[in-house]
């Protein structure tokens, strides 16, 4: 939970993660215990309470006015992220298939040793033959998986059961 919160002395505006007992202001340095001040919104992310501070600045700004910000829809504040990039010159349908390319690739290009530590988690207790043959699909080499299973036991991230090995 993230609280929008205002300072009595020089009238900042800050997010407070959480419900610490007290929090400081950015601006002038006081310090206040959390239960003592307004919270003005309780948001679930960073992103809206931050979408929240910037709205009651705005509105601090064009009309001196203060606006109670539970009345202020969070959703319809600021752009949302096709409209800033389209404002900032950038293609908003090549970055969309940038971003699905990348999240593709991130879970195609484990590490070797990645693939094996999967392995041990994915498998229960698997045996060295199974562990092999789960990496060999997975493009990893069989003399590597060897190599792996001796220095994580080396290392003692794994151990070898009756039945297989184990993550430690």
């Amino acid at each position: 939970m993230y609280t929008v919160v205002g300072c009595r002395n020089c009238r900042s505006l800050w997010t407070v993660e959480g419900r610490p007992e007290t929090t400081r202001c950015p601006r002038c340095r006081s310090r206040y215990r959390f239960e003592k001040l307004r919270g003005f919104a309780e948001t679930e992310t960073t992103e809206a309470a931050a979408r929240v501070r910037s709205a009651m600045l705005a509105e601090r700004a064009d009309d001196g006015e203060f606006v109670d910000p539970r009345e202020i829809d969070i959703d319809d504040v600021g752009m949302d992220e096709v409209a800033f990039l389209t404002a900032s010159g950038v293609d908003a349908e090549a970055v969309a298939a940038a971003e699905a390319r990348a999240d593709g690739e991130s879970a195609r290009s484990r590490s070797r040793k990645r693939v094996v530590l999967d392995g041990l988690s994915e498998l229960e207790e698997p045996t060295a033959a199974e562990l092999t043959a789960y990496a060999t699909a997975a493009g990893v080499p069989e003399e590597y998986v060897e190599r792996a299973i001796g220095k994580l036991r080396e290392t003692g991230e794994i151990t070898r059961t009756e039945e297989g090995y184990r993550k430690l």
